[in-house]
């Protein structure tokens, strides 16, 4: 992930593209490996700067009449009969770009329950760049939801779509990303101009992604193993790596950097976290690709991965770039439960801002319209934006981080952990509602979300009225960490 700013000028877009310097951190947990047996895709979207508005939005179905399809960057692909609907959180400034390009969608679950997080970006080595240029016009991270996730029914059906798409239009970019359905994760890693690997996440298992090409140690003549055409003979006639193995496949060395330390760090305290019984060595160049975790995970465990430092660990005083930064934009914890309805196996967990000192509000599929806040504002601040209520917290916290942060991630840790016990109870109401009343199911699911959405909005705007209290009170009145922890009590 992602871009500098993308502006009306196409000459300042593709400027902004190719100073791209930023990165997201994702998670992808198998059925098996989760508390509930469902799959989880989790990402932050991290940016270069701290200040760019994101949009909740519900894109219809809808049929089309044969043509070209226009996606924002350039790309040009045959337009498809029809559009599956699907939700996506696109940047604030999509709609003024292109009239039929939705750039930086990030993430979202399609009418068949088919999950895209795209993407954690990852850099192209010199030999690879040489050997097969990147698309200027090609396949990128501002396209990928939109051109996928209107397009197909199951995960793996995605996942080769995408994989033609980027062997006859190339890509610009190299990128990690995760495509999943109720029955399959699959992280999918794009490594030059044509060629891309994509690998099933094992059920009990779960993968942890910086920003670093993770594929290694795959058979590529495996089931749960798909890629490019002619892989393995591109990477023998460029020598992309010494002794090439199909039976345990190194894309990553082959196509990727691995060893550093802005990324592995990450790699290590987020296996450490989920896996500490295997006690790995930290800066390893690479590390497993996939790990059973000590414990089943749940989407409170993968918040706090996504939310992590190196606070406590060996790494407290010489860890690169932790998975908290200030730059996050929001952050997203997909589930994709098979014990559900259909219309209600798809739940996002959706925050706004940085994670450690905001609140993951679930989202039911069904939900299709937002409350306005959520679909209002730039990147310049305004009372009227969500994104501003909660990115403002932070920017608050900073006049006095020891005090504020910790309270904040105290108050949301609370409201989360009572949001977690209101869905597990409220999908038995729904399940048992379902039977006897469809549609009275979907609308209560709807509702509650839409619901949490304004609820939440509403206690940021009170957090930040108090904050801003108490930082313009004098330094003799100003209220004690007790006293403001009283008050924060909402």
């Amino acid at each position: 992930m992602k871009k500098m700013s993308v502006t009306l000028l196409s000459a300042a877009i593709l400027s902004a593209v190719s100073l791209s310097a930023n990165a997201c951190t994702g998670l992808i947990v198998g059925k098996g490996a989760s508390v509930d047996g469902s799959i989880m895709i989790a990402r932050n979207e991290d940016f270069g700067i701290n200040n760019w508005n994101k949009h909740l939005t519900h894109r219809s179905a809808q049929k089309n009449e044969a043509g070209e399809w226009k996606l924002g960057n350039g790309l040009v692909v045959p337009m498809p009969k029809q559009f599956y609907a699907y939700s996506a959180i696109p940047d604030w400034d999509a709609h003024t770009v292109d009239s039929q390009g939705k750039y930086y969608e990030e993430r979202g679950i399609n009418e068949y329950n088919v999950a895209v997080s795209a993407t954690t970006s990852a850099e192209v080595n010199d030999n690879a760049k040489k050997a097969d240029p990147l698309v200027e016009n090609g396949i990128i991270e501002a396209v990928i939801p939109t051109l996928i996730l209107p397009q197909v029914k199951t995960a793996k059906e995605g996942v080769e779509l995408l994989g033609k798409y980027i062997e006859q239009y190339g890509a610009g970019e190299g990128n990690s990303l995760y495509i999943a359905d109720v029955n399959e994760a699959w992280l999918v890693e794009i490594g030059s101009g044509h060629h891309w690997i994509a690998v099933k996440v094992p059920d009990d298992s779960y993968a942890m992604i910086a920003n670093g090409l993770r594929v290694h140690g795959v058979d590529l003549n495996s089931k749960n193993v798909l890629h490019s055409q002619d892989l393995m003979k591109f990477v023998k006639q460029h020598k992309l790596l010494e002794k090439p193995n199909a039976k345990s496949f190194n894309f990553a060395k082959a196509f990727g950097v691995i060893g550093d330390v802005y990324n592995i760090d990450r790699e290590w305290l987020g296996q450490e976290m989920l896996s500490a019984s295997k006690q790995q060595a930290t800066r390893q160049a690479q590390y497993p690709l996939f790990l059973k975790p000590d414990q089943k995970i749940s989407v409170a465990d993968v918040a706090n991965v996504l939310g992590a430092t190196y606070e406590g660990t060996q790494l407290e005083e010489k860890g690169e770039r932790p998975m908290r930064v200030e730059r996050q934009l929001e952050s997203h914890i997909i589930q994709l439960r098979p014990n559900m309805p259909s219309e209600l196996q798809g739940l996002i967990w959706q925050s706004f801002g940085v994670l450690s000192e905001s609140v993951l509000v679930p989202l039911y599929t069904s939900l299709e319209e937002y409350p306005v806040a959520y679909h209002t504002g730039t990147d310049t601040y305004s009372d009227q934006s969500a994104y501003w209520q909660f990115r403002s917290l932070t920017a608050l916290a900073t006049a006095n981080q020891e005090k504020y942060l910790p309270m904040l991630k105290a108050t949301w840790d609370k409201e989360e952990t009572k949001l977690y016990k209101q869905v597990s109870s409220l999908d038995m109401t729904l399940k048992s509602l379902y039977k006897s009343d469809k549609q009275a199911a979907l609308n209560m699911a709807s509702d509650y979300s839409y619901g949490q959405l304004q609820r939440t909005l509403s206690m940021a705007t009170d957090i930040r009225y108090k904050m801003m209290t108490d930082l313009t009170k004098s330094t003799e009145k100003k209220y004690t960490d007790e006293e403001f922890k009283k008050i924060m009590s909402l």
